[in-house]
């Protein structure tokens, strides 16, 4: 009588495994665990993700905004009227730099997408647009008269020097360095915002 498929075989006194249906049905049955445990872990982003696509976006906002401020202030158009037209140029511009980052990502990625992936990847960039609403903020109420049109760009270059240094000692810091560390590395994000002052003033 012969021994059912995948079971020991003791009959010669030795103990020997004998391949069988049982066995492949195992072994699948693992590696299609090994793929969803595989699936569930790509499809969930990870923690340090997070933060480096807060860093990024949060400093490529702000360097937008110190730009786009120093750009449209270049010939002295200070009126309130003008202050409106800026904060309304520099949110389309934030709203299409993030449109088109998060397309390239998207375009990019050669793993199969689902229907609704190109929006998740979208919507991804949301830290582009949200660095720049405080400088739009700025424009919009000079524009509104809430305070003088004229000289509103050297507030908007502080702040986002100001919001260049601390995403740079928050992300540092939750990386676990150091407080010195911490504080170069705000530092030399702040130098950005920094460098786009300089060039404004060698410029003009």
């Amino acid at each position: 009588m012969g021994h059912p498929a995948g079971r020991e075989d003791t009959s010669s006194g030795r103990v020997r495994w004998r391949p069988g249906p049982a066995r492949v049905i195992m072994a699948d049955m693992a590696d299609m665990a090994d793929m969803a445990d595989s699936t569930t872990a790509g499809s969930q982003p990870r923690a340090h993700d997070t933060r480096e696509a807060i860093l990024f976006g949060g400093v490529y906002g702000a360097v937008l905004a110190c730009s786009m401020v120093a750009a449209l202030s270049q010939y002295g158009h200070t009126s309130q009227a003008s202050r409106r037209y800026d904060a309304l140029w520099l949110l389309v511009t934030a709203c299409a730099s993030a449109l088109a980052h998060g397309y390239a990502h998207y375009i990019a990625e050669r793993a199969p997408h689902r229907r609704w992936d190109a929006l998740h990847t979208l919507a991804h960039e949301w830290p582009l647009v949200t660095a720049v609403l405080p400088t739009v903020f700025l424009l919009a109420g000079a524009g509104w008269g809430w305070w003088p049109p004229k000289g509103v760009e050297y507030p908007a270059f502080t702040l986002n020097m100001m919001i260049l240094f601390g995403l740079g000692l928050v992300t540092a810091r939750r990386s676990r360095r150091s407080w010195p560390a911490a504080v170069l590395i705000g530092i030399v994000d702040a130098l950005l915002g920094v460098i786009v002052v300089v060039a404004n003033a060698l410029i003009k």
